[in-house]
């Protein structure tokens, strides 16, 4: 996706707001998974004090940070085909759809001074309780450190959630909207005798997939690293890497709709089968 829509960029010399929204999803996207297999490796490899004393906040802060970033480019992008291709006629709908390709450039500087500002103090939240979890318990202050290990988690939690609630609230009501919007113009079109097999009601419902796609693979995202940040699970437990593995196959399967949903992004694929048909004849 990103050597597809960079390459369209410099060729044409004019990068409209949904190319700036797919770069910067698929750029934040690709950072995010090399800075996981990185941190990874650090794990396997480096040494366990040395790790967790001088690596493991900024590993982890840096993390949240490319990960709000990367979530608040899907939630543009939803935004973004909401205001595109929906049909409603409210008159704030009307003036955004007029603006949505001026206001793009901002909408994603802002949101990246955001996804700083709210990653920064996570910095903090990641240190006290990675302290308070790792120092050793004894009967005199048993009961006090208990309550400082709750509250620090409870505001490593809060902390998570205010960097995730704005681009999920505005991801699923985009997505609401524009599948609702999709479906009463695809009534519409089949009340009329359009029929089933009319390439834009076949397209329209090829739309209204998508979306939910997006829908739910976003959903789960969050579900599972909300789960992660609030230690629900055991250290080395089957449900741990399980949230893992999906964290991981979420963003890989949302660039996977994204292909299959665009015609231009689809051409590449079938270029690269069909050279390596080729050359194995």
């Amino acid at each position: 996706i990103l050597a597809v829509t960079l390459s369209n960029c410099i060729r044409s010399k004019i990068w409209s707001p949904y190319d700036m929204i797919m770069i910067s999803l698929s750029l934040f996207r690709l950072i995010l998974q090399s800075w996981t297999m990185l941190d990874m490796f650090l794990i396997i490899f480096c040494d366990k004090s040395f790790y967790e004393e001088k690596i493991f906040v900024v590993l982890q802060t840096v993390y949240m940070f490319l990960n709000y970033s990367s979530l608040w480019s899907g939630a543009w992008l939803s935004v973004f085909y909401c205001v595109k291709v929906a049909s409603f006629t409210q008159s704030f709908f009307i003036w955004l759809k007029q603006r949505i390709a001026s206001l793009v450039p901002w909408l994603l500087i802002t949101s990246l001074l955001y996804s700083f500002t709210t990653a920064l103090p996570f910095a903090w939240g990641v240190y006290s309780v990675h302290n308070n979890f790792t120092a050793p318990l004894t009967t005199a202050n048993s009961s006090e450190t208990g309550v400082t290990r709750q509250d620090s988690l409870t505001l490593l939690i809060l902390l998570c959630n205010a960097g995730l609630g704005l681009p999920l609230i505005l991801s699923v009501v985009s997505s609401i909207l524009l599948i609702w919007s999709l479906w009463i113009h695809t009534r519409q079109m089949q009340s009329n005798a359009s029929g089933y097999g009319d390439p834009t009601s076949e397209a329209h419902m090829n739309a209204i997939k998508s979306v939910c796609s997006f829908l739910i693979i976003y959903i789960t995202y969050f579900l599972c690293l909300l789960l992660l940040i609030s230690n629900s699970f055991l250290p080395l437990s089957i449900g741990k890497y399980m949230c893992v593995v999906v964290m991981a196959a979420c963003p890989a399967g949302h660039s996977v709709v994204l292909i299959w949903s665009n015609p231009k992004f689809r051409e590449v694929p079938a270029r690269i089968l069909h050279h390596a048909n080729c050359h194995v004849r």
